[in-house]
């Protein structure tokens, strides 16, 4: 994960096969080959500063690997048309990533998270069919 976290796109280039596959399950988004994956994993840079990526549980087997994760960073910049400021407020959140190896290189990799806590900590509120607000108490 210390790809992830640097953003350093010559580890992400050295870790993964040009022909790899990027699965993004929580915005439900496919990134195939190396520029659209190295893209995938430094957008986080282009919003957050202070990025962090505690990793727990790996759990191994002879052809991959599951990485259970606890992300942070501080929400310093806009993420696109979403969410145009930056509210400097942290955020955490944990997640899976599944990756699945050839020949000591990832072949192909998906995270799997729960986006809306994320988005509940940046100060997004969330209406539910019905007329329903999903907010977080204090307004942070």
């Amino acid at each position: 994960m210390a790809a992830w976290e640097s953003g350093d796109q010559a580890l992400i280039e050295d870790l993964f096969w040009p022909q790899a596959t990027y699965d993004d399950f929580a915005s439900q988004q496919t990134y195939e080959g190396i520029e659209e994956i190295v893209g995938y994993v430094t957008a986080v840079h282009a919003w957050a500063d202070d990025v962090y990526w505690n990793v727990g549980a790996v759990h191994v087997t002879e052809h991959g690997a599951v990485a259970e994760w606890v992300f942070s960073a501080i929400q310093a910049r806009p993420i696109g048309s979403q969410i145009p400021v930056g509210s400097g407020r942290e955020v955490v959140t944990n997640g899976v990533t599944l990756i699945e190896l050839d020949g000591g290189r990832i072949i192909r990799a998906a995270d799997y998270m729960d986006t809306a806590p994320l988005l509940l900590q940046m100060g997004a509120r969330i209406e539910m069919p019905g007329g329903g607000v999903v907010e977080l108490p204090d307004g942070r």
